[in-house]
C-alpha cells in the first residue's frame, strides 16, 4: 500500500519534507478482533506537527520511521475470525485508542486511560496511508447521512472539543459566558457544541481573521480578537466578572495567564491545548475557587454523541481535502495558518 511515512524527527520544523511518500507493506489481521479498515479520510492534526518536532518521542515510545494519522475514518476491508457485528463494506469511523476491553479502566468506559492500550498514528502505525489496522471495539458504523471523508477529523478534534464542551455545558446557564480561546481545527466545533448542548452566550477569541469567521458561522455570538487586549475585551463583555467557563484550545504561550484571568471567581478553567504551564499562586487558587480541568480525547459513547449531533446537523466540519501524496502540504499549511477548520488526507 502506499503511506506518507515519518523518518526522522524536524524540531525546528524548517524541513520542506516532513514525511515520505512510498510503498509499504499493508497491514495484516494479528488478533482475532483485529479490523483492517480501507481509509476514506485521515485527519492532519497539530499533533501530528508535535510528532514530528520530536515532543512525542519519550511520551509515546515513538520508534521511527512510522506512519502517523490518528482521525481515521473509512470501510471496513477485512474483519478477524472474532469480529461481529461488523462486516466488510461497512462505513465506519475509528475511535482514536485500541483497548482490549478487559481493564477497570475499559469496563467503565475510560478507554483513553486504559492500562493495555494502542493509540494508531501516535505510538504505532496510523491512517497516513490506504489501509489502517484496528480493533473491532473501536469501530462505530456512520449512518448514511455521513461519509468517511467528511468525518474523519471527528476522531481526535471534534472528539476532545466535544468533551471539553460538554463538560462546560453541564453548568452553564442562560445569561452566563463561555468563552472558547482558538476557534481552528478544534475550536469551531467547540463553538458548535456548546451552541448544541447550553445557552450560554459564546465568546470566540483568535488572531486569526479567518478563524473568527469561521467562528460566526458556527454560533459564537461575540468576536475577539487575540491582540493583547482580549482580557479587556472578555472583562467589558461580561459586565467586569469574566466568563463562567473558559476552553482553551491553544494551551501555549500566553494564552494560559490569558485564559485563567478571563476566568470569573468560582468559574471553570478548560485546557485543552498543551505545549505551556499553567502556573498560579496557591492563594490565588483559594481566593478564587477557580476549577482547571485538563482534556484528554474522549470515550467511545462520546464519539457516538457526537455523530448523533453531526447526523442531525447540528455539528459541521470545515474541512479542506488533500491527496494522501500531498501529505506535506497539508502538515506545512497547518503549520503556517492556512487552514480553515481541518485538513483532509484521502488516498
Amino acid at each position: 500500500m502506499k503511506a506518507a511515512v515519518l523518518y526522522e524527527f524536524d524540531p525546528s520544523l524548517t524541513s520542506p519534507q516532513y514525511v515520505r511518500y512510498e510503498e509499504v507493506p499493508d497491514p495484516r489481521i494479528e488478533k482475532t478482533t483485529d479490523v483492517i479498515v480501507r481509509i476514506g479520510g485521515a485527519g492532519v492534526c497539530r499533533t501530528d506537527l508535535h510528532i514530528v518536532e520530536g515532543i512525542w518521542r519519550d511520551k509515546a515510545n515513538v520508534q521511527l520511521p512510522y506512519i502517523m494519522g490518528h482521525e481515521n475514518a473509512g470501510w471496513v476491508e477485512e474483519v478477524g475470525s472474532g469480529v461481529e457485528g461488523i462486516k466488510v463494506g461497512d462505513p465506519v469511523i475509528c475511535h482514536p485508542l485500541v483497548t482490549s476491553g478487559h481493564c477497570l479502566a475499559c469496563r467503565r468506559g475510560d478507554d483513553m486511560h486504559a492500562t493495555d492500550s494502542k493509540f494508531p498514528g501516535i505510538n504505532t502505525n496510523g491512517g497516513y496511508a490506504e489501509y489502517l489496522l484496528t480493533g473491532a471495539r473501536s469501530l462505530i458504523k456512520l449512518p448514511a447521512s455521513l461519509t468517511p471523508k467528511d468525518v474523519a477529523p471527528y476522531t481526535d478534534a471534534g472528539l476532545t472539543a466535544y468533551r471539553a464542551a460538554k463538560k462546560a455545558s453541564r453548568h452553564l446557564l442562560p445569561g452566563e459566558y463561555a468563552v472558547v480561546i482558538g476557534v481552528g481545527g478544534l475550536g469551531h466545533i467547540g463553538v458548535q457544541v456548546l451552541a448544541a448542548l447550553c445557552a450560554a452566550e459564546i465568546i470566540a477569541v483568535d488572531r486569526s481573521d479567518m478563524a473568527l469567521g469561521l467562528a460566526k458561522e458556527c454560533g459564537a455570538h461575540h468576536l475577539v480578537k487575540s491582540d493583547r487586549t482580549e482580557v479587556d475585551q472578555i472583562l467589558a463583555l461580561t459586565g467586569g466578572r469574566g466568563a463562567e467557563a473558559v476552553i482553551d484550545f491553544v494551551g501555549e504561550g500566553d494564552a494560559v495567564a490569558k485564559g485563567l484571568a478571563m476566568t470569573r471567581n468560582g468559574g471553570f478553567y478548560y485546557i485543552v491545548g498543551y505545549g505551556g504551564k499553567v502556573e498560579i499562586p496557591t492563594i490565588e487558587m483559594i481566593t478564587s475557587e477557580k476549577t482547571i480541568v485538563g482534556n484528554l480525547v474522549g470515550t467511545y459513547p462520546e464519539l457516538v454523541e457526537l455523530m448523533a449531533l453531526a447526523d442531525r446537523g447540528l455539528v459541521k466540519l470545515a474541512t479542506r481535502e488533500y491527496r494522501l501524496e500531498q501529505a506535506n502540504e497539508a502538515l506545512h499549511d497547518l503549520h503556517h495558518g492556512k487552514v480553515k477548520g481541518r485538513a483532509v488526507l484521502i488516498p
